[in-house]
């Protein structure tokens, strides 16, 4: 596994959780948009099985072996998992187009807040709490470097983190930012969100030609285009499939993300390397992904409309936050410790890691959301 690649050790792991997912599609109503929840679970769980099965490191001393020893057959299709973090990328730009449309900046920014911060305030202190236990065998981080992981900015600040999954919450803070104050603060219309994917394009090209490191910490060259696909596809959502600039918004944004999933995530074949992953399986996943984001804008899985979807998607991002450290520890109880074979120990760690994700999204999101959202835009009813 090289150094560059997107999603190495500690940088893959959640994406931000997307608003309540709903819309009003042409002729039928207000209605959610059910499959995305579940391609957004479907995501999360491509990530566990990349931390828990797809790659070296620090999972391997949880397992007591490499866990391509414990999965010879499945690791190779673990380690194409990272590439959930994409996808997600993809359905982040979808939903938060939908969920900017028509709102004031204040009413965007209270309701990010209050669903980025609970579940990730609770994540940074079970993690800390956990890895403070005397017979866990991970390293706490230092009081003040805990404190600063609650502002979610321990990254620019160069601060050790307590979750190695926040680096997508940074990334997905940026396109927060870049998409309010083009979009939602002059206000949504067809044509400024056209500009700013053809602009974010464009200024995303010319930082990587350039080589600055500021302009790449703005516009993210390496992920714009998967946040910008996502945004394009929302408009074919709201204007219908005959929109040829949507179109060709989505088909450049494939082009070029697939080119920087290849360009971070393949190596040459190597007897040192963990796992390695072919250019035909990067693209095909990347592909895979957007079609399936597509499909949902343009009702093609209309018909997977199953309530349980909608918990699905509720459980993801606290799942996301809490997977990956936590689930060391629990692998290395059940199967380290507790002698539990592999293939039961996997499956029984991802439905704790999800029970876990559902008492954090009853007694921490549920209330503390609506009360943050509240105290940002008090003038909100």
């Amino acid at each position: 596994m090289t150094a560059t690649e997107l999603t190495s050790g500690a940088r893959v792991a959640t994406a931000a959780p997307a608003p309540s997912i709903r819309t009003r599609s042409r002729g039928s109503g207000a209605s959610r948009l059910r499959a995305l929840d579940g391609l957004r679970l479907l995501a999360a769980l491509m990530v566990a099985a990349y931390h828990y099965g797809g790659r070296g490191g620090e999972i391997a001393g949880a397992w007591g072996a490499s866990p391509a020893r414990e999965f010879p057959t499945m690791a190779p299709l673990f380690a194409y998992g990272c590439l959930g973090v994409q996808i997600f990328f993809v359905i982040s730009g979808f939903v938060i187009c939908l969920s900017g449309w028509g709102r004031t900046l204040r009413a965007f920014v209270a309701s990010r807040i209050s669903r980025l911060y609970p579940a990730y305030w609770a994540a940074i202190l079970i993690v800390t709490a956990a890895f403070a236990l005397p017979w866990v065998a991970y390293k706490a981080l230092a009081p003040s470097e805990v404190l600063t992981n609650l502002t979610m900015l321990q990254q620019p600040l160069g601060v050790n983190r307590v979750l190695g999954v926040c680096w997508t919450l940074w990334a997905e803070m940026r396109f927060y930012v870049l998409f309010a104050v083009c979009v939602v603060l002059p206000g949504a219309t067809r044509g400024r969100v056209v500009l700013f994917c053809a602009g974010w394009t464009l200024a995303a090209a010319l930082a990587q030609a350039a080589h600055q490191p500021f302009l790449n910490v703005v516009l993210m060259p390496e992920y714009a285009p998967f946040f910008i696909g996502g945004v394009g596809l929302y408009l074919l959502h709201r204007y219908g499939a005959r929109d040829p600039v949507a179109w060709a918004i989505v088909l450049l944004s494939w082009l070029i993300g697939q080119h920087y999933a290849v360009a971070g995530l393949w190596h040459a074949p190597s007897a040192d390397a963990f796992s390695y992953r072919s250019t035909a399986g990067i693209i095909a996943v990347v592909t895979l992904g957007f079609a399936l984001v597509a499909a949902v804008a343009l009702g093609g899985l209309h018909r997977l409309n199953w309530r349980w979807l909608t918990v699905a998607g509720a459980l993801t991002y606290p799942f996301y936050l809490v997977h990956e450290h936590l689930g060391w520890v629990v692998i290395g109880a059940l199967h380290r410790d507790a002698g539990l074979p592999s293939y039961a120990t996997l499956p029984l760690t991802v439905a704790l890691m999800l029970a876990l994700a559902w008492a954090l999204h009853r007694w921490v999101e549920r209330p503390l959301t609506p009360a943050l959202k509240r105290a940002v835009d008090p003038r909100r009813p």
